[in-house]
């Protein structure tokens, strides 16, 4: 698949990523990093609104799945807190999760969507799979490493929007 650190859609926020949108895609698979995307680093606590995003995605048939690098326990007692699956140790940007997760729910690529907040992991595996990458903002830069990256992710961010590939 191409390489590409170009993200196809970009959101202010996980919970703007609507099911209607991704259903008019052909998309019914939703890879979710954890770390974040969906929660804080520095939390283990879910806000009401990403708990009623959760519940409004498994209404409208998405089929969601958490698909982590992280090798701490917080992913998987999260997503079995909340009924979701999870792969973690994925990799990414390697394609290894991405396709464990499709074998998991014998889904084709262009059935996917992996929704993240960097450009050098998330969106570079999904796009590298054949996955719809879905950029989000991250929830908290709390140290200057995550500053750093996000600064370097600027063009990349710049450019997506310049060529209009991320309306959705």
């Amino acid at each position: 698949m191409p390489f590409s650190l170009l993200p196809k859609l970009i959101f202010p926020s996980l919970t703007d990523v609507k099911p209607e949108l991704l259903c008019s895609r052909g998309i019914d698979l939703l890879m979710l990093d954890f770390d974040n995307t969906m929660l804080p680093y520095t939390s283990t606590v879910p806000s009401p609104e990403l708990l009623r995003w959760i519940d409004e995605m498994k209404r409208a048939g998405v089929r969601l799945c958490v698909v982590s690098n992280s090798k701490k326990a917080k992913a998987p007692g999260f997503c079995k807190a909340h009924n979701l699956p999870c792969v973690t140790h994925s990799k990414k940007p390697t394609g290894r999760g991405i396709r464990r997760c499709l074998a998991r729910f014998d889904a084709a690529p262009e059935q996917a969507a992996l929704a993240g907040d960097q450009i050098f992991t998330d969106v570079l595996g999904a796009n590298c799979a054949g996955v719809t990458s879905l950029l989000v903002k991250p929830i908290h830069l709390h140290n200057i490493w995550l500053k750093l990256r996000h600064l370097a992710e600027q063009p990349f961010i710049y450019f997506a929007r310049k060529r209009r590939i991320t309306k959705p």
